[in-house]
């Protein structure tokens, strides 16, 4: 789809940005009354600004080579606004595309009849009944699953948030404290929405949502079903217990079903990289873990990588912000080098990740050694896949396929895109995909490649973590266009 420059810049950007306001309540209309999210090649349009609708529409020429635009998207989101849907996810980029390419004429509405056909007057739901959510724990991936959650409530007939269990604080303030710590974020900015809190029922109110909070010193001494919870996935984000033994504590309380664990899990664990193994997600597996940030990040690339071109051997360097586990000045720490101050210095450290890669891709087993840098940022990493594959390639060759990975695979959610000569580390805080490929740092010589992927250790990762809870729950949506 081509464009002919606009011969008045800011007449083109005026027009452009009235489009894109006038989606907003279109968006909003079809996920709070239908259940249904829209996106521009996997980015979520659903509580965005104008800018950030723009700005979407940007990525897409930039990457895709497309002048998609919003006198593209617009129509087909007005279409879409008038049409009797049940809940699916839709990619109006995706689908403004097809209209283009293979509408063969046809008017706008009757091709979307075509296209979504399947969902119109349709009542099925993506989950029989709402599902139960607790958060154990409230730390840094705590708080963002937390707003993930808030955010993704729609008309409140998926997942829902039910409660959060701390340990009661030393402050008499402490309700206040934790929602402070919701309500403003250092590196991921301010809360999108209002918080109140209710001390006399120790309850949050965040857009709506009635949160309980409960204190505990442990699991065993919470019941649920008190607070009119049942059959709860609890997501035990404290990393205090990874094994079988120390997570079933949760599965004894009452009004508990299953457990989600935000760390790598030991022994039987199954470890989950969203976009990879979810599939073997069961309905009678009662404890899962979504692995670590950084399996998350590398897996979906080897996997991609692995299955086009082969992978002999690799090394992963993680060059990784520091953690809450570090000291802020030099102090005794039972890791070796992780006791020096966490703002001052690279602290070499050991990483899991290259190990826990092959309970997601048995194929690799053995095949990877890793290492991790730990660096004076609070937040985003980046992986570096240092790779000998089963064949040789070319730059051009590799950063093709993966930006058709990002645009057009199974994994887009998972594998992002960089063209930016420019980028840095900031550019990623908040990006949703597990991993970013920086298509400007490939390196390649015959078979050997060195490979670089940024990732927003925290909220990226908390996407995947949701991600990995969705299917725990049995949430299956209905995705549009088919076979893209």
């Amino acid at each position: 789809m081509k464009r002919p420059q606009p011969a008045d810049f800011f007449k083109d950007w005026k027009d452009r940005e009235a489009l894109a306001e006038g989606m907003i309540p279109l968006i909003g209309k079809l996920y709070r009354g239908h259940n249904v999210s829209l996106y521009i090649y996997g980015q979520n349009l659903v509580n965005r600004s104008v800018t950030d609708i723009m700005q979407v529409h940007r990525f897409v020429r930039q990457i895709e080579h497309n002048e998609l635009s919003e006198f593209e998207t617009f129509p087909v989101v007005e279409a879409l606004a008038a049409m009797d849907l049940g809940p699916a996810h839709i990619d109006i980029g995706k689908l403004s595309v097809l209209y283009q390419e293979k509408g063969n004429g046809r008017d706008l509405e009757s091709f979307l009849k075509d296209e979504v056909g399947d969902d119109i007057g349709s009542t099925r739901k993506p989950i029989p009944q709402p599902q139960d959510v607790v958060l154990y724990g409230f730390g840094r991936i705590g708080r963002l699953v937390a707003r993930l959650l808030i955010e993704k409530a729609g008309g409140g007939d998926v997942l829902r948030l039910k409660a959060i269990v701390v340990r009661k604080g030393k402050s008499e303030q402490d309700l206040q404290k934790r929602a402070n710590l919701l309500r403003h974020d250092s590196v991921h900015g301010p809360f999108k929405g209002t918080i109140r809190v209710i001390e006399e029922e120790n309850k949050l109110v965040c857009n709506g949502n009635e949160i309980p909070v409960i204190y505990a010193n442990s699991p065993a001494e919470v019941d649920y079903t008190a607070y009119g919870i049942n059959d709860a996935i609890v997501v035990d984000n404290t990393g205090v217990w990874r094994d079988e033994d120390g997570l079933r504590q949760h599965l004894k309380c009452p009004g508990v079903a299953k457990v989600l664990l935000t760390a790598p899990g030991k022994g039987n664990i199954p470890n989950i990289v969203y976009g990879v193994n979810h599939r073997d997600i069961t309905p009678d597996q009662p404890i899962i873990s979504a692995a670590s940030c950084t399996t998350n990040a590398i897996v979906p690339v080897l996997k991609v990588l692995l299955d086009d071109y082969g992978i002999v051997q690799g090394h992963v360097e993680t060059v990784h912000s520091y953690t809450n586990d570090q000291n802020l000045i030099d102090n005794y720490h039972k890791g070796d080098r992780r006791g020096r101050s966490a703002a001052l210095n690279m602290v070499l450290t050991e990483t899991g990740a290259a190990k826990a890669v092959s309970k997601a891709i048995p194929e690799l087993a053995g095949k990877l050694t890793g290492n991790s840098i730990r660096v004076p940022t609070p937040n985003v990493s980046m992986a570096i896949l240092n790779l000998q594959l089963g064949r040789d390639t070319s730059v051009e060759e590799i950063n093709e396929f993966m930006r058709h990975k990002a645009l057009y695979s199974p994994l887009q959610q998972q594998v992002g895109y960089s063209v930016s000569d420019e980028a840095v580390s900031t550019d990623f805080v908040g990006d949703r995909h597990a991993c970013v490929f920086d298509a400007k740092a490939t390196i390649v010589n015959g078979n050997s490649c060195v490979l670089y992927c940024w990732y927003d250790n925290e909220f990226g990762y908390s996407c995947q973590v949701v991600r990995v809870l969705e299917k725990m729950a049995g949430v299956e949506w209905a995705i549009y266009p088919k076979g893209f």
